[in-house]
Order: C-alpha cells, then sequence, then structure tokens
C-alpha cells in the first residue's frame, strides 16, 4: 500500500527516522543518561534508613539490655531508624550531577547526529532514484530512436535502397538499447529497494518517489568563506557539541576523583528500641510487656562524623592521573572531531567549485552533441552516412545525456550538505530533543 503513494524527500526522511531501529538504541542510552543526572540530583537529599532484627541467643552471652553476662537463652527484638546527610565531601556530589548533564547533553546530540547521518543516507538514496530514472529515460529515447531507424531501413531494404547487412547492423543496435533499456529498470528497481530498506518501510519492496526538477543555481561558492562555514558549523554540529560536552564532563569526572582526596563530613541522627526478653519488672518479677519496653527503651542520638583518607595504596592518586589522561583523551577527540569536519568542507568546498565547471561544461557539449545528432540523423535518412556512424553519434549523445544527469545529481547532494554545515533548515528534523 506504501508503494502506491508519492514520497518527497521530507517524507522519506522523517519515516525513516521514525521507524530506525539504530535510533533505538541511542535513545535508550540517552534515557539511562537522563536517569543517571536525575539520580546524581536525589543523592543530595538525606539517606534515611530502617532496621529491625529478631535474635535468639543461646548459652553464655552478653545481654543486650544491660551488657550483663548470661547464662540464660533469650530473645531480643531491636528497632532503629537513621538518617544521614553528606555536609562536605570534596564537591564529589555537585561535581556528579555537572558531568551526568553534560553527558546526557551529549546523548541528546548523538542522537541528533545519527538523525543527520540517516538524512544524509536517505538524501543519497533518493536522488540514486533519480538518476537511475534519468538513466532509464535516456535508453528509452535512444531505444526509440533506434526502432525508428531500424523501422525505416527495413522498408529500405525491401525496396532494395539498402542492403541488408546495414538491416542486421541496425537490428543489433536496437537489441542492444532494449537491453540497457532492461537493465536501467533493474537499476531503477534496486535504487528503490535501497530507499526502502534506508527508510525501514514495512510491507514494500518499491517505492513512487516525487520531487521537484533539479535546478541549478549558478552561485560562486567561493564568496562563502570556508572559515566562516566552519565557524558556525562547530556551534551546531550535533557530533561536535557531543564531543565537546564529554571533553567538559570528563574535566567534571577528574575534579570527582580529586574530591575523594579530601576529608568528608557527614550529620547523621537516628532513633532505636527494643524489646528484650531479660528485662524482668523488679515489682512483679516477669517479663515488661512489648509495649512499656518499646516505650522505656527509647534511645536517641545524633553527630558527626569526620573521615580523612590517609593511605590507600596509592589509589586515589593513580585515579587522579588516569582521569587526567581521560581529560587529554576527550580533548583530543574533540579537536579532531573539529579538524575533521574542517576537512569535510574544504572537500565540499572544492568539489562545489569542481562541479559547477563540470555541470556547465556538460551541459554545453550535451547541446553540442544534440545538434550533431540531429544533423547525423538526417544525413541517415538521406543516405549520405552509415548506420555505424550515425549510431556512433548517437552513444556519444546519450554518453553527454548521462554525464550531465550525473553533475546535476552530485551537484544537488553536494549544495545540499553545504547548506546543512551552513545552518540552514535541509531536512525536516526537529532540534529540539
Amino acid at each position: 500500500m506504501y508503494s502506491q503513494e508519492s514520497w518527497s524527500l521530507d517524507n522519506c526522511i522523517t519515516y525513516a527516522v521514525k521507524h530506525n531501529l539504530q535510533l533505538s538504541d541511542f535513545k535508550y542510552n540517552q534515557e539511562t543518561n537522563k536517569e543517571t543526572y536525575r539520580q546524581s540530583i536525589r543523592n543530595l537529599l538525606p539517606t534515611v534508613t530502617a532496621l529491625s532484627d529478631y535474635n535468639i541467643r543461646y548459652g553464655r552471652s552478653v545481654d543486650p539490655n544491660n551488657n550483663s553476662i548470661v547464662n540464660t537463652d533469650f530473645f531480643s527484638n531491636n528497632y532503629r531508624l537513621n538518617a544521614e546527610i553528606d555536609l562536605f565531601r570534596g564537591f564529589q556530589k555537585v561535581n556528579t550531577i555537572k558531568a551526568s548533564k553534560f553527558l546526557h547533553s551529549a546523548a541528546k546530540e548523538e542522537i541528533l547526529h545519527q538523525k543527520y547521518l540517516l538524512a544524509l543516507r536517505v538524501m543519497s538514496a533518493f536522488y540514486d532514484i533519480q538518476f537511475m530514472e534519468g538513466l532509464l529515460m535516456i535508453s528509452i529515447q535512444q531505444e526509440e530512436i533506434s526502432q525508428k531507424n531500424y523501422t525505416l531501413l527495413k522498408k529500405q531494404v525491401e525496396i532494395g535502397q539498402k542492403a541488408k547487412a546495414d538491416l542486421y547492423e541496425s537490428e543489433a543496435t536496437l537489441l542492444a538499447d532494449q537491453l540497457l533499456v532492461t537493465q536501467n529498470k533493474n537499476n531503477v528497481a534496486a535504487a528503490k529497494l535501497k530507499l526502502v530498506q534506508e527508510m525501514n518501510l514495512e510491507n514494500a519492496t518499491t517505492i513512487v518517489t516525487t520531487s521537484a526538477p533539479v535546478v541549478i543555481d549558478e552561485y560562486v561558492i567561493n564568496q562563502i568563506h570556508q572559515d566562516s562555514i566552519y565557524s558556525k558549523a562547530k556551534n551546531f554540529v550535533p557530533i561536535i557539541k557531543a564531543q565537546e560536552l564529554r571533553a567538559k564532563a570528563a574535566k567534571k569526572q577528574l575534579a570527582i576523583v580529586r574530591g575523594g582526596l579530601y576529608p568528608s563530613l557527614s550529620f547523621f541522627a537516628g532513633y532505636q528500641t527494643g524489646y528484650y526478653e531479660t528485662n524482668i519488672s523488679k515489682t512483679t518479677g516477669k517479663v515488661i510487656p512489648f509495649r512499656t519496653q518499646f516505650k522505656d527503651n527509647v534511645s536517641k542520638y545524633i553527630g558527626v562524623s569526620l573521615t580523612i583518607p590517609i593511605s590507600n595504596g596509592w589509589s586515589r592518586r593513580s585515579q587522579v592521573k588516569q582521569q587526567k589522561i581521560e581529560v587529554m583523551r576527550a580533548e583530543t577527540n574533540f579537536d579532531a572531531q573539529k579538524q575533521e569536519m574542517n576537512k569535510t568542507i574544504q572537500q565540499l568546498i572544492q568539489q562545489n567549485d569542481a562541479l559547477q565547471v563540470e555541470y556547465r561544461q556538460s551541459r554545453q557539449r550535451m547541446k553540442a552533441q544534440q545538434l550533431s545528432f540531429d544533423i547525423s540523423q538526417k544525413k541517415y535518412e538521406k543516405g549520405l552516412i552509415s548506420t555505424i556512424e550515425l549510431n556512433q553519434s548517437k552513444n556519444i549523445l546519450a554518453n553527454s545525456q548521462n554525464q550531465n544527469l550525473q553533475v546535476q545529481l552530485r551537484l544537488k547532494v553536494n549544495k545540499s550538505t553545504l547548506d546543512f554545515y551552513k545552518g540552514l533548515p535541509v531536512f525536516n528534523i526537529n532540534r529540539v530533543q
């Protein structure tokens, strides 16, 4: 049913982004980072724990009620509620919040980057279909010309104006053109299947695409300096922003590790009580009831705890050194990503200049070859040239048309990619995650 619809490039990209399974994996990673970030904030809250135990003691043991030595079997039941909050821990929790926030933002940028990569692949597959369909139309035109000439030559042979050998040559050319049409139809089907697979279009093996005719704007790319494109691109290209955020996160993680070298201070408070079978009433000589003991045995406490790291096999210092290396690695990756993007922009600009020249020259060549073929066709109809000479002119025209079509679409893809790096809305993708 999908194959009966007409798909524009924007519709193809929108569908592909929505149904791509690889993007789902990146989204899961984003959700994990999001929850890690939220939990790092919740870690600022106090830690509250409740404890209850039931103990049966046999033989000689210490009475937990009064710490006396008894030699009887008894049981005890304890309850405790404890709360603790960190007052100072080398700013580790604050830096953990900042680091997890950077990683969460980086994960969102990486999802956006994957969407743009998918959009570029879909765009390439979409224009591949246009190219193959253009080749198919050219080959059909060539077949029609060969069929017309074959029909004309057959009549001329029948009336004795042409030799039968010319008819065989014309028939061979017609069959070759028919084979080329079949091959181009297969290429169109293969190109459509590739687009269907990139889109993850279910229950479809082909697709009907629609787009406006390719219009090549005659403009000079050198008017836009490479540095201006690069300065814009590095501020919004997702993979650059993601790597920048990861470099910032690495610095915060270094601060977290360094925080472990500082003393830590925490405040705690608690409430506890219990029931002991050895707690005997002096007046009745019986075990004091649970409710009475639960109320009378209450104890409350508050305090502060100071922990000073002295030596742990030099492991903390080692962690600091290792994390410094991770910071340098993250910064190097950030610089490498910027350098790679700068190279890509340079290549796109150079290719655009070259393709502009190729397009103008191929268009002029195609027009000239069209005029040359029209003249050859008229000469052939008047018997002034042979079938071989006509076929040579026809093949040269087809090659020039193919070359011009290829340059057109390459220039279109190149220009769209450059527009993306210039920050123009090339793809229908929402940057807000």
